[in-house]
């Protein structure tokens, strides 16, 4: 099995996490809005999944725009299960 690899943002609400979701939409991003994956503690339920070529840029939209974040994770599925990375 090869390994998969995918980026999301996780928020310490649901208001920012729809913030966020209308701002990058708005931006031109390629999102999708999932629940958090269980990987990531501590978080409001809602994330936001990008592509990871998009990833400095969504930095500094987030930064721009002052968007009030729990973190960046880079989420790698293996065979064994998945595994949570903050980056950010």
């Amino acid at each position: 099995m090869r390994e998969e690899k995918f980026y999301v943002i996780s928020f310490d609400s649901t208001h920012h996490a729809i913030k966020g979701e209308k701002i990058l939409k708005d931006s031109g991003y390629n999102i999708r809005v999932i629940p958090t994956p269980r990987e990531v503690t501590a978080s409001c339920g809602l994330s936001i999944k990008f592509d990871k070529k998009d990833l400095e840029k969504v930095q500094t939209i987030i930064g721009k725009n002052e968007l009030s974040i729990k973190g960046i994770f880079e989420i790698g599925k293996y065979e064994k299960g998945r595994l949570a990375n903050k980056i950010d």
